[in-house]
């Protein structure tokens, strides 16, 4: 069952997005923005790449991760042109890009995507400057809790993730905490947040591009209740199976103790 689940729902599901639907998206002189790292954005861009389209990529990256720096890599390694930035440099770069590419860890019910934290800066920075924001997901992903901020539901990084690589932070964290009294107060007054996700509300988002065609960020009630109502089909014809077989079962043991009975009669 979880390999059925997982060709059917992620391999198979992520071929279609990208040689299917995404990959109309992706024309001739594109300046395609991504964020960080995604499987399947990568999967996008290689078959744009195997295809023959003439395009270039702007990775944005944020700190302390820094996934992007995988995507640069394998881009590099495909001698696909790129150019690399921060998430602080996205306003002066906007101009530039033709449309945005984002992957998702979640789309929620409401129609918010969750997604690396940042996603929501450069989605609202996009739809300022009118450039689509696609944001590509498969259905699996779709879920139907309801959040419209990072507050309430969130996975928290390491602390020191945002402290030790930052050298001036670090260096008054330490020159303040010189005494146990110090650095207690200074620990106290010192909230270090490290958030993993935010969330984008749908309206900076131009579409979602799934295995199932481009829909609108709405859809995810639709598309669940279609799910559900293809489980219970399955689930049904399961159950009509084995009712079928547990009445030929008790048909053949009946046939045989009447069989068994006329014997002993005779």
């Amino acid at each position: 069952v979880i390999k059925s689940f997982l060709r059917e729902k992620i391999e198979l599901a992520g071929i279609a997005i990208a040689e299917t639907y995404a990959i109309t998206k992706i024309t001739n002189g594109d300046v395609i923005l991504i964020f960080g790292h995604s499987s399947l954005i990568m999967r996008i861009l290689e078959t744009a790449i195997n295809r023959g389209i003439n395009f270039r990529v702007i990775i944005v990256d944020s700190r302390p991760q820094e996934h992007g720096l995988k995507s640069a890599r394998r881009l590099l390694s495909l001698n696909v042109k790129c150019s690399y930035v921060l998430i602080n440099a996205v306003p002066f770069i906007i101009s530039e890009v033709t449309k945005v590419l984002l992957g998702a860890h979640g789309l929620l019910g409401n129609g918010y995507v969750m997604s690396q934290v940042g996603t929501a800066q450069i989605s609202l920075i996009a739809k300022t400057h009118n450039v689509p924001v696609l944001v590509c997901c498969e259905t699996y992903k779709f879920c139907e809790r309801v959040q419209t901020d990072s507050f309430v539901f969130n996975e928290l990084g390491d602390p020191n993730d945002l402290t030790v690589n930052h050298s001036l932070l670090y260096e008054a964290m330490r020159s303040s905490s010189s005494t146990a009294e110090t650095s207690n107060s200074s620990k106290s007054n010192l909230n270090i947040l490290n958030m993993t996700y935010d969330v984008t509300p749908p309206t900076f988002i131009s579409a979602v591009i799934t295995e199932l065609g481009i829909l609108p960020c709405t859809s995810v009630a639709v598309v669940i209740r279609m799910q559900n109502k293809q489980l219970d089909d399955i689930c049904g014809q399961e159950q009509q199976s084995i009712v079928k077989t547990t009445t030929a079962v008790t048909t053949t043991s009946n046939i045989n103790m009447f069989a068994t009975h006329l014997e002993t009669v005779q």
